[in-house]
């Protein structure tokens, strides 16, 4: 079965005429609240994370640098599933600094050698979802994912009980990618 394309570019006109439409993708109360004490939950998790101290197995974090770091996702879609960010709380690409792209890309290349070290994956996926409609979860805070994968690792828990199944704790995890990350 091929896919089809149906062209709508009257939805343009309906769509951004919808209330709130305009607004989507901007920043919300939660996302600004970065000059909270680091304590208020209603700080940015990832600048809660940043702020927690130096790697370790209990803050997940993986790797700083001097203006990036590494740190095990909480809710894993594999074991590694790991984030790469900036330290500095930013929501776009266009905010980073010269030095903040470069280490960010470099810290993503190392994450990559860990996971390859570590798991032997067949592939890697690496994405970022930038904005809510993007599917960010904390679109506030610029991170991007590497997911290691193999052939056929979603399995019949993820497809029929919606569930996935992680043969390691993020402890167990966190051990095993700081032990090969790049120096």
């Amino acid at each position: 079965m091929s896919l089809e394309h149906l062209w709508a570019g009257w939805r343009t006109e309906y769509v951004s005429s919808i209330p709130g439409a305009a607004n989507a993708g901007t920043e919300t109360e939660l996302d600004t609240l970065v000059d909270h004490p680091l304590d208020d939950p209603n700080r940015c998790v990832f600048c809660r994370i940043e702020a927690s101290g130096p790697p370790s197995d209990e803050n997940c974090v993986l790797w700083r640098g001097k203006t990036t770091f590494a740190v095990l996702n909480a809710y894993p879609y594999t074991s590694g599933h790991l984030l790469v960010m900036p330290s500095r709380h930013v929501r776009s690409m266009a905010d980073l600094t010269e030095a903040e792209g470069i280490e960010l890309w470099g810290t993503l290349r190392a994450g990559v050698a860990a996971l390859e070290a570590t798991y032997v994956p067949e592939g890697v996926n690496i994405g970022a979802n930038l904005g809510r409609a993007a599917g960010a979860g904390i679109p506030g805070h610029l991170h991007l994912h590497a997911v290691p994968r193999w052939a056929g690792d979603t399995n019949f828990m993820t497809a029929v009980a919606g569930a996935r199944v992680l043969p390691e704790t993020l402890a167990d995890s966190w051990a095993r990618l700081r032990g090969v990350w790049p120096a």
